[in-house]
């Protein structure tokens, strides 16, 4: 019974990610409380991910990761993608990973996304190459070179916190770099050769972005206050014309004069031309109840409507919503946007969906890019916040490049003491986290942002159904089926299984739940089979970040999917035989390296 009942929860758990019932850190936490509930772990058991030594230590690498972005060191990597990355996009590609790799290595992949992003759309308009060609390439590097080490990824640390509790011992800093090397440059060599080629141009310049990619003219447009208007002598706000409708108003044009947001207070005229956002349905009920009227469309064409959007102090951009951002979840008009960050949301881009009504109502995503447009000054504002990315590259003027240096001794001083076994890993990154506060790298307060808390409440959520499917004998009864079914088959088969069947099932579930579920099945096999259980969790955990075929599969995916104007499809194109690649390759390199037998 214990075992059916654990297996039900695996099988509606997996369900629930597939169809995102609810947020994957909220669906771990419910499948923790369903298994205390069922008492198919004690309530200790159900809250011991929250205190487990790797969760702890992704927490304090996500902090490391943030003091050294904020000191301002990965930007000394951004200048010399800049000066060597040359002119051709297969150079570009090649550069770009040999910078990237090696610090994805150390560093969260997806600051090092975040930073890069805006790097590389810059340069890609200066070469006149579309970023579609580029930004899957960026995504796929990082996760290949976040398995040089332990540290890369949040997936190698929770392997090796696995492979203690089964009673192996933790991983070493660099157990599998020579693994994580060969299989990253291997990686990088089909990247700089099939993406110039499987890759489209999906988008080109500044202005096709404004008139391709979202279509402004179809949205955008100017209306008059005419003589019978309900509005003369009211302001926006007493109105409440944009409360009511699907109706934005961007710029108030009276007697000639320009006057950009905020303007909600400012009392409307006759003659008053409102340049505004709104759905063509809106736009005629306005025009009936409130006696606008609507200027020709023969006025407009998409990069007039551009230019009167970017006119002086205004300006239009794209902003991406970043993975820690509290907005995810939420409306734009729950968030008042528009108040809060003075800008107006003009479209969001979702993928290959664009959706240009109801913005208000529509609930944020991680991922989703909007166009916004306000004055120039809002865009620095919004580059400072942890909420969103500015895709325009700009100077970060907060930086505290002083103290780079120091950030940059003490991630050095954390991969040393990890390296030579002087001290845990997990103390001697709190011990740097202690250290980038003491010395100014980062401010108290800096420190609760910079955890991907989604991330920990995952790992949290997940590691009592691990506890759950070895109580139960659930991983046993999973052991003891397949090698019922797979028995006579050579270790080198039952090696790939593992490693195929994780990389699939990574692509359905997030990374971290692939490695929970597969590395004890492994292990109990490779017992059963007298095979080396090393190799069967180097292979889980490797296939676990084996995710290049989906956008939703990896962050970095779904990062870099809105900015390139990818379509589903492009990520399959690229990605599929990367993954073809690595099925082939990565099993038999553990082979080659550790050994079949133990």
């Amino acid at each position: 019974m214990d075992i059916a009942l654990t297996l039900g929860v695996v099988i509606v758990a997996l369900i629930a990610f597939i169809f995102e019932w609810f947020p994957v850190d909220i669906t771990a936490i419910l499948v923790a409380i369903v298994l205390v509930l069922l008492g198919l772990v004690t309530p200790e058991e159900g809250i011991e991910g929250f205190g487990n030594s790797a969760t702890i230590t992704v927490m304090a690498m996500f902090i490391l990761s943030a003091g050294v972005t904020r000191t301002g060191i990965v930007q000394v990597a951004r200048d010399w993608l800049v000066q060597f990355g040359g002119k051709g996009i297969t150079q570009q590609i090649v550069v770009l990973g040999l910078i990237v790799g090696p610090i994805t290595a150390f560093i969260n992949n997806t600051a090092v996304v975040a930073i890069f992003l805006p790097i590389v759309e810059d340069w890609c308009k200066k070469q006149n190459i579309s970023p579609s060609k580029i930004l899957m390439p960026l995504s796929f590097v990082t996760i290949l070179g976040g398995m040089i080490t332990l540290i890369g990824t949040s997936t190698n640390i929770l392997a090796s916190g696995i492979s203690q509790k089964l009673g192996y011992g933790e991983f070493h800093l660099f157990q599998f770099t020579t693994l994580g090397i060969i299989t990253f440059l291997i990686g990088l060599t089909y990247l700089a050769v099939a993406a110039p080629k499987l890759l489209p141009s999906r988008r080109q310049s500044s202005g096709d972005l404004v008139n391709q990619q979202y279509g402004l003219k179809d949205y955008v447009t100017e209306v008059v206050v005419t003589p019978r208007s309900s509005l003369i002598g009211q302001t926006l706000r007493q109105s409440e014309v944009q409360r009511k409708f699907d109706f934005d108003v961007l710029e108030l044009i009276h007697n000639g004069n320009h006057f950009p947001q905020p303007i909600a207070d400012k009392i409307l005229s006759e003659g008053d031309v409102l340049l505004v956002r709104g759905s063509k349905d809106d736009l005629l009920k306005i025009k009936d109840e409130r006696g606008l009227e609507i200027l020709p469309d023969v006025k407009f064409n998409g990069e007039s409507i551009a230019n009167e959007l970017s006119q002086g102090e205004e300006g239009i951009g794209e902003v991406l919503i970043l993975s820690n951002s509290r907005l995810i979840g939420s409306t734009l008009k729950d968030l008042r946007f528009r108040q809060r960050y003075n800008a107006t949301v003009l479209a969001i881009r979702r993928g290959e969906e664009l959706i240009r009504e109801r913005l208000g109502k529509v609930p944020l995503r991680f991922g989703d890019l909007l166009l916004i447009q306000g004055p120039k000054e809002s865009f620095l504002g919004l580059q400072t916040t942890r909420e969103l990315l500015v895709m325009e590259q700009r100077e970060f003027e907060n930086l505290r490049r002083d103290k780079a240096w120091i950030a940059a001794a003490i991630c050095l001083g954390v991969i040393v003491v990890a390296a030579f076994d002087w001290m845990p890993i997990l103390v001697s990154a709190l011990a740097g986290v202690a250290l980038m506060v003491i010395t100014g790298c980062l401010k108290p307060g800096e420190i609760y942002g910079a955890v991907r808390w989604d991330v920990i409440f995952l790992l949290a959520g997940l590691i009592p159904l691990g506890t759950a499917m070895e109580n139960s004998g659930a991983t046993q009864w999973l052991a003891d089926n397949l090698l019922a079914f797979g028995g006579n088959l050579s270790g080198y088969w039952i090696l790939l299984f593992f490693f195929v069947a994780t990389s699939l099932l990574t692509e359905i579930l997030s990374n971290n739940a692939s490695v929970v579920l597969m590395i004890p099945i492994a292990v109990e096999v490779a017992k059963l089979l007298n095979l080396n259980p090393y190799a069967f969790m180097f292979a889980i955990t490797f296939a676990a970040s084996n995710s290049f075929m989906t956008p939703i599969g990896y962050q970095t995916n779904t990062m870099v999917y809105g900015p390139g104007g990818y379509k589903f499809t492009d990520f399959f194109r690229l990605g599929g035989p990367l993954n073809l690649l690595m099925v082939i390759v990565t099993p038999l390199l553990i082979i080659k390296l550790y050994g079949l037998t133990p």
